[in-house]
């Protein structure tokens, strides 16, 4: 009630809105109480957001590392790479053999074991062979290596890098005419000059081995996929310098009968 002499307080209008105005804000508030419900991992880190990816970007993690053999077929094959981890003996200047690896031409692990040197270890060259003295706890004998060595590359192209040394390790031999070194194959030398597998692996297959502890494994296989990738050339390159020898080799046997004949008829001069 109001009191009398006190003038009557006029009620303010109230606006009447449209019913679709209504809803469309009730829907706008809505909207923006879900577009602030993202986390805190959604929001870009960077005041330009991230770059938008083409479909050509490829990162690191996405290339195909090509040492990774394609299948796993483990069978013996016509070609096997061999590579090998030494460790020092002696004085710790002398190279015995610590590891030895064998891989087929798929680059497939056929025979990879650590095996233990006839002389005591001294040091184990552990930052380059990344053998460490519980490897040869329970290795392999250096004699049963041996063996299975000789029986896995015997009458098969021998694969390998610098393999003077693997060999010389092993204290085994191989027909030279089966032997491919790439360390010694025309064209990945450099002005006449051997280069490092690491560096023919970097160059030629796009591949990084040896930055650290050398992995034999590794290393067997980029050997052999340098080989693989080039042996139709190098294959063709021996055949060519075999007929090349062939030919010298007559023209040799052409040459001796006729000085034998000139010596024989000096001879009989003689004798007369």
């Amino acid at each position: 009630m109001v009191a009398a002499g006190e003038p009557m307080k006029k009620k303010p209008k109230q606006n009447l809105l449209n019913p679709n105005w209504v809803q469309l804000q009730q829907k706008l508030k809505l909207n923006n109480k879900s577009s602030r419900t993202y986390k805190e991992e959604d929001t870009p880190k960077s005041i330009l957001g991230k770059r938008k990816e083409s479909p050509n970007d490829e990162s690191n993690d996405s290339q195909i590392d090509p040492l990774i053999p394609v299948n796993d077929d483990s069978s013996l094959t016509d070609a096997v790479a061999i590579d090998c981890e030494m460790v020092g003996v002696g004085q710790g200047n002398k190279s015995a053999l610590g590891r030895v690896t064998m891989v087929n031409k798929w680059g497939n692990v056929l025979y990879d074991e650590f095996v233990r040197p006839v002389e005591r270890v001294v040091d184990f060259r552990t930052k380059i062979s990344g053998i460490r003295p519980r490897d040869l706890k329970k290795a392999i004998d250096f004699w049963t290596a041996q063996k299975k060595v000789a029986e896995l590359m015997k009458g098969r192209i021998l694969v390998g890098h610098a393999l003077q040394n693997d060999l010389k390790a092993l204290l085994l031999s191989h027909p030279k005419k089966d032997i491919r070194d790439t360390s010694e194959y025309q064209p990945f030398l450099k002005s006449g000059c051997r280069r490092a597998l690491r560096h023919l692996a970097a160059e030629i297959l796009g591949a990084k081995i040896q930055s650290g502890e050398h992995c034999p494994i590794q290393d067997a296989r980029a050997a052999m996929l340098l080989y693989q990738r080039n042996r139709k050339e190098w294959e063709r390159s021996l055949r060519d310098q075999f007929r090349l020898k062939k030919k010298q080799n007559k023209r040799k046997n052409k040459k001796k009968p006729k000085n034998e004949d000139t010596s024989n008829a000096n001879h009989a001069i003689i004798e007369s």
